[in-house]
């Protein structure tokens, strides 16, 4: 039974073709003393010998070129890359400033296996997370709840949220007042009440001098 083949590397190569070439030994001797076969050894050495004429070719041009030609493919290559990214980037920009949130919600392809759904937000500048998100609709307690509050907002518009909470607790619906402020928020309602700086004068109106200043008012009816 045959032990495993034996494997040598270009440097032990060469050096078993030089010490042929020294003829300081047969092939025959070489072949015994390395185990080798002189038929292996003769075949390396044939291969040398054709092959060193190889050395002395001056391809140092070739190369030379070729590094030239990898460093100008290196340089397009980032060009491109610097092109698709501002690009991309004013993409992004556009689409989100020129379409709502719903309309690039409908450009994402779920099915799509090229571009997973986190590339796909990213590149329409949607949150992710909030994509698997669905809204749950309101209950009927609480649309009950806020066409009261509407009622009474519309008969008396100067009540607040804490006075809409007490009437609705007088008629028996347990509700807070936060809950109250809430709901008028989301119904955009607020009461109308006198605001601050009613008295600050607007700067666009026109200021009339005071014409009774250093008037003497010594007789009835004497000004108007």
């Amino acid at each position: 039974m045959t032990g495993p083949r034996r494997k040598f590397s270009p440097e032990e190569k060469a050096r078993l073709v030089l010490e042929i070439l020294k003829e300081e030994k047969t092939v025959s001797q070489l072949a015994a003393e390395e185990g080798i076969h002189t038929n292996v050894l003769n075949r390396w050495k044939l291969e040398a010998v054709q092959n060193l004429s190889q050395l002395f070719v001056d391809d140092r041009k070739g190369i030379t070129k070729m590094k030239q030609d990898y460093e100008q493919q290196i340089d397009e290559l980032y060009g491109e890359v610097g092109r698709l990214t501002t690009q991309l980037s004013w993409l992004k920009k556009n689409l989100a400033s020129n379409l709502s949130r719903e309309e690039r919600i409908d450009l994402l392809e779920w099915d799509c296996p090229e571009h997973a759904i986190l590339v796909q937000a990213d590149l329409l500048s949607l949150n992710r997370s909030s994509l698997y998100y669905k809204p749950v609709p309101p209950s009927s307690e609480e649309i009950r709840l806020k066409h009261r509050i509407d009622e009474l907002y519309t008969k008396h518009p100067f009540m607040g949220y804490r006075t809409i909470a007490s009437i609705m607790n007088r008629e028996h619906d347990r509700i807070h007042e936060n809950t109250v402020r809430r709901y008028m928020r989301e119904m955009g309602i607020m009461a109308i009440y006198p605001g601050p700086n009613l008295s600050k004068r607007d700067l666009q109106h026109r200021v009339y001098p005071y014409l009774l200043r250093k008037l003497a008012i010594t007789e009835p009816e004497q000004v108007w």
